[in-house]
């Protein structure tokens, strides 16, 4: 048991530089979308209240890319890590979890009825409490055996994040491009927002089966196709801005249930994965 302690001891002092740095930089970008969520400090000093509430959301989408290179790095460095693992959903915990869940009560801020802006806050309280329990899970779950990782089990919470922020920055909007109808925007986003938030809550704790898009882009060369499709992508933000967004996020998340009630329907089976395992270093849990 000594040479354990000792050993674990060692584990902890030698980390990965980069890939640590670009966890806590997840964590900082939550941080910050909390600030402006909120409209003080910095926030308050040099931007409009709805400047502020739209940068919140793009700082969610910030964290995602600290996200991802993270794990990236950790598998590039090969110090892929127990203690990497576990500062990383420490930090998802933050900015895909605690964040998107105020997000939700900052979308029923204006909501006159009582009881309406109650129940934002019991999905916001929902939506963190099923964040949380998806980390825990993959990190029970998980190794940090690589090639077996192509699959997530429930939709990862930087996806269900991202569905929570697209909606904050078209409710937000204050650029002069708009692609959604005013009357949509002032009145749908509010109403559906706790419906929406209910969803992406439960598909995270959820076994459906969901691709892991960052590992099989960044993992290995792809094919011609794929470098086509993800410029298009691009272009599209450039022309479309959040409503792109909006239906990539919101697209992943319903494909799962889609994709699994269609194999139902075509096979007469409920086929969910048993088990998936997951690695702790990758960008998305």
């Amino acid at each position: 048991m000594k040479d354990q302690g000792q050993r674990t001891r060692f584990e902890v002092r030698k980390v990965a530089i980069l890939p640590t740095l670009c966890t806590l930089g997840n964590a900082i970008c939550g941080m910050s979308a909390l600030v402006f969520a909120t409209h003080i400090s910095v926030a308050a000093a040099y931007f409009e209240p709805k400047q502020s509430f739209f940068i919140s959301g793009c700082l969610i989408f910030l964290a995602m890319i600290f996200d991802v290179l993270d794990g990236y790095l950790a598998r590039r460095t090969k110090a892929a890590s127990q203690f990497g693992a576990e500062l990383d959903s420490l930090c998802d915990a933050i900015s895909f979890g605690v964040v998107p869940g105020f997000l939700l009560i900052k979308l029923g801020g204006n909501v006159d009825h009582r009881l309406m802006r109650d129940l934002y806050l019991v999905v916001a309280m929902l939506y963190m409490c099923c964040a949380v329990l998806r980390l825990a899970r993959f990190n029970i779950q998980s190794t940090l055996e690589e090639k077996s990782h192509t699959v997530f089990s429930g939709l990862p919470s930087p996806a269900a994040a991202g569905c929570i922020a697209a909606m904050m920055m078209l409710y937000y909007n204050y650029t002069d491009i708009r692609w959604v109808p005013e009357f949509f925007i002032e009145h749908v986003i509010p109403t559906i927002a706790p419906l929406a938030g209910m969803i992406v809550a439960l598909l995270m704790v959820s076994r459906v089966p969901y691709p892991h898009l960052a590992n099989r882009v960044l993992r290995r060369r792809q094919h011609f196709n794929r470098v086509i499709q993800i410029v298009l992508f691009l272009f599209g933000i450039y022309l479309f801005h959040v409503l792109v967004l909006v239906l990539a996020f919101w697209g992943y998340a319903l494909s799962g249930p889609i994709k699994l009630a269609w194999r139902r329907i075509t096979r007469g089976v409920w086929s969910a994965p048993a088990e998936v395992v997951e690695n702790p270093s990758t960008p998305i849990k």
